[in-house]
């Protein structure tokens, strides 16, 4: 049951990181880590009690970290069932890193380096040294094919959006590729555009973040892989 504990307090905290990166980004590793443990305080607490609608902010806060919470252990609990416990907490950190991806992606459009570079050196381990989802030679090839292959498709559609992938995008297609392969990757591509294209449908907006439909789908489809 570990792994549930830890997989809703990483949820609950999602927000809340995503808020510190949403206000230090892009930064370094280590200045990172400082903000999220030290941040600083430009409200003082007298304001923000006398504040209602900071304290509707804080309500609408609450429940999205425990929205998240629970979200984040269901799936964590899903990934138990489905890779057993051998390999539970490779997946694990798979699992949690996009969800926290998806989140910053979302409120600031934004996907860090410091984020996406270790989800691909994680998955390549995971490849080397456990054997993971795809073995080291897929989980190389498919690392290379999540950078080539968005980069080629927005050379090719460059004339009508010059944003159609964004370099976060596109490396994080490489970290997923490095995790799922080559042919799982080209899953997650498709199933990411079908994603955006519902969520562009529902709220009638022709462009936004494509970070969370990469993430979502890239989860969906480690399921299945």
């Amino acid at each position: 049951m570990l792994y549930l504990i830890c997989g809703f307090l990483f949820g609950l905290f999602i927000p809340y990181m995503a808020r510190r990166f949403a206000k230090f980004m892009p930064a370094t590793a280590a200045y990172a880590l400082v903000r999220l443990i030290w941040p600083v305080k430009t409200v003082s607490a007298e304001k923000k009690r006398n504040n209602p609608r900071y304290q509707k902010l804080i309500s609408d806060y609450v429940m999205r970290s425990l929205g998240y919470g629970i979200l984040v252990a269901a799936i964590s609990y899903g990934a138990y069932w489905q890779f057993g416990s051998e390999h539970l907490w490779w997946i694990l950190s798979f699992i949690w890193i996009l969800m926290l991806l998806f989140e910053v992606d979302y409120k600031t459009y934004f996907l860090p380096d410091i984020l996406t570079f270790p989800l691909l050196l994680v998955g390549f381990l995971y490849a080397v040294l456990v054997g993971g989802i795809v073995g080291p030679a897929e989980s190389s090839i498919g690392a290379v094919a999540g950078y080539v292959l968005p980069v080629l498709a927005s050379l090719c559609l460059v004339w009508k959006n010059k944003d159609v992938f964004g370099g976060g995008d596109i490396k994080l297609l490489s970290a997923v590729g490095a995790w799922l392969g080559v042919e799982n990757l080209l899953y997650v591509i498709i199933l990411s555009c079908v994603v955006f294209g519902i969520y562009a449908l529902f709220t009638r907006k022709r462009s936004g973040a494509f970070g969370p439909a990469i993430a979502i789908s890239a989860i969906i489809v480690a399921f299945y892989a």
